[in-house]
């Protein structure tokens, strides 16, 4: 993956389920990873924390946050960073 900003999308454990959706409409699409959250919480150990994705070449982020934000039109970026 070239670019280093992501578009975030925040979800209440249904990150997994969206990216299904939205990589059955675009058909140049793929998943890059999947993050589990561990010990730390705050998700419960071995659930989905994170997916990484791309649309078009575009890459996402969706990401199970939790209810502290619902869904919405709003986006935020995630921005790889060396350290």
């Amino acid at each position: 993956m070239t670019s280093t900003i992501s578009t975030c999308l925040w979800f209440d454990g249904k990150a997994e389920e969206a990216v299904a959706f939205y990589r059955s409409v675009f058909r140049n699409s793929r998943t890059l990873d999947v993050m589990h959250y561990g010990e730390q919480g705050p998700g419960a150990k071995g659930s989905v924390m994170a997916v990484n994705f791309e649309l078009n070449g575009h890459p996402f982020v969706a990401l199970n946050g939790g209810p502290l934000f619902t869904f919405s039109p709003a986006i935020s970026m995630f921005i790889r960073c060396q350290d």
